[in-house]
């Protein structure tokens, strides 16, 4: 069995998005398990499309997921270029074959007459198909043609009749009509090669033995593979990955949230996260069904028979499940590496700040970690760590600070603290023990007026470890401010 080669060619019009980080996945799975290489291929014929930062906003996507590619940009290799804009001799060579052939031909038709073309087949209710007018052309009528200037196109002489069969991995076979399809363009007007053309002649040239894509492709496929016949080439193996859908099951867009790999980022996923949540987006592993499952474990475990002919249903609630599970089992130095951006685009702390207290801001995320879901979140989770308490939480205030004798019994936590030397978890926690069964109260009645008066939340990590976190002098000030506040705001409510 030849080695097998794959490729991932996106075109860079946009940002690269999930359907296509997907796609580079089962790619790179495929290649990855059967001892294969994956190629990277820019296919930027559309001149019209392209968008200036795609290409390396593409590259730095499938870098930071840690899809790695064995060719192409940035890696090179022997079957280059990697740039479709760079490979003409190719197109213009495969062109002149099949014109010489007579499974081509020149079509000298104007877009005028094509529209006018297009409008009798609408009026008509026909496919709009071409009619191979240019089809019969004498050789003497093109040449004269051709030494006038007129512009052309190059089109594919296409079977009138009978059928074309693709044999798709996952699918199975699946059949077309000729007749459903016309003489498609191969080489435009502007000389830049059609899509079809282009995918074809590339996918021999480098040797590609299985073609992994979107189901969106499978359309193209019988084209396709008419011209790898037509150019006597050996047909590669198709695979159609089902489309992603929306949860309604609508077209996955804009409207249904996040749907590029860099705005994911943005929000704070974890590559781990999104790499994991793609892998089971229309593919399961055998055997008993799994949540969590690592690079490594997929490779192993790997088959396009275990791809769904459904579509799969995009799941945004999903994603983050996982990527909270990430961020509570990530290592803490890579995590806090990741997170400081976020803490720094919010305004929470400065880059030299980040630099100088990297072992507190480590501290504190590995305090808060459980229970947040992305890292975008963390900075406002945090910010009491790093701020002063400005305000209490609403319903917190109404809850807690309006109990009779609630001011006394944070009087007595902030006296037993400022008594504590060493302020660790297990000493602050002693000394709050000591009190509530010295008062012979519950626990809660002073934890949770305390937790309020020192983060202004009533929820968080553990009390005991936000106070050695924020150190005795802030407890102490923090409470004090509190006390000061409850009398206040006391006196309020009572007015109501």
């Amino acid at each position: 069995m030849d080695q097998v080669r794959v490729r991932f060619a996106p075109s860079p019009t946009g940002y690269l998005h999930i359907g296509g980080a997907r796609t580079a996945l089962f790619n790179w799975l495929f290649a990855r398990k059967n001892g294969g290489r994956l190629i990277l291929r820019i296919e930027d014929t559309d001149r019209e499309r392209l968008k200036e930062d795609s290409v390396n906003q593409i590259l730095e996507s499938l870098k930071w997921l840690g899809i790695d590619w064995d060719e192409g940009p940035q890696k090179g290799g022997d079957y280059g270029p990697y740039y479709q804009s760079q490979r003409q001799e190719f197109y213009q060579a495969a062109a002149e074959s099949l014109l010489q052939k007579g499974k081509a031909y020149y079509c000298f038709c104007t877009e005028e007459e094509l529209e006018r073309e297009r409008e009798r087949q609408r009026r008509e209710c026909l496919p709009l198909h071409y009619s191979g007018r240019c089809r019969n052309l004498s050789h003497d009528e093109v040449r004269e043609r051709l030494e006038q200037g007129q512009k052309y196109v190059v089109r594919i002489k296409w079977p009138e009749t009978g059928q074309i069969v693709v044999n798709d991995m996952i699918r199975g076979p699946v059949t077309f009509q000729n007749e459903q399809i016309d003489d498609f363009v191969i080489m435009k007007s502007n000389g830049w090669p059609a899509y079809n053309f282009a995918c074809a002649v590339d996918d021999h040239a480098m040797e590609i033995t299985h073609v992994i894509r979107a189901e969106d492709h499978l359309t193209n496929t019988p084209k396709q593979q008419f011209i790898y016949e037509a150019l006597n080439y050996r047909v590669p193996q198709f695979a159609h990955l089902s489309m992603i859908l929306a949860p309604d099951r609508s077209k996955l867009s804009k409207r249904h949230g996040a749907t590029s790999v860099s705005e994911f980022k943005e929000m704070g996923c974890l590559p781990e996260a999104i790499i994991n949540y793609l892998t089971l987006l229309g593919w399961s592993p055998p055997g008993e069904e799994k949540e969590i499952i690592s690079p490594e474990e997929a490779i192993k475990l790997f088959s396009l028979d275990k791809v769904s002919k459904t579509a799969a249903v995009y799941d945004i609630q999903k994603l983050f499940w996982l990527n909270g599970h990430y961020i509570r089992n990530y290592d803490m130095e890579e995590l806090t590496s990741q997170a400081v951006p976020f803490f720094i685009r919010e305004g929470i702390i400065s880059q030299s700040e980040a630099e100088q207290n990297r072992e507190y801001i480590l501290s504190v995320i590995e305090a808060v970690r459980e229970r947040v879901k992305t890292l975008q979140e963390l900075p406002e989770t945090c910010r009491y760590f790093f701020e002063d308490v400005t305000d209490y939480d609403e319903k917190g205030k109404k809850k807690h600070f309006t109990k009779e004798g609630v001011e006394n019994l944070l009087s007595q936590g902030k006296e037993r603290l400022a008594q504590v030397q060493d302020f660790t978890v297990e000493n602050t926690e002693k000394a709050y023990r000591d009190l509530i069964e010295e008062l012979n109260i519950k626990g809660g009645q002073i934890i949770h007026p305390t937790r309020l008066a020192l983060t202004g939340r009533t929820a968080g990590p553990g009390l005991f470890d936000v106070m050695a976190l924020l150190g005795k002098e802030r407890c102490l000030k923090r409470l004090l401010k509190a006390i000061e506040f409850i009398k206040t705001y006391k006196g309020e409510e009572n007015i109501k």
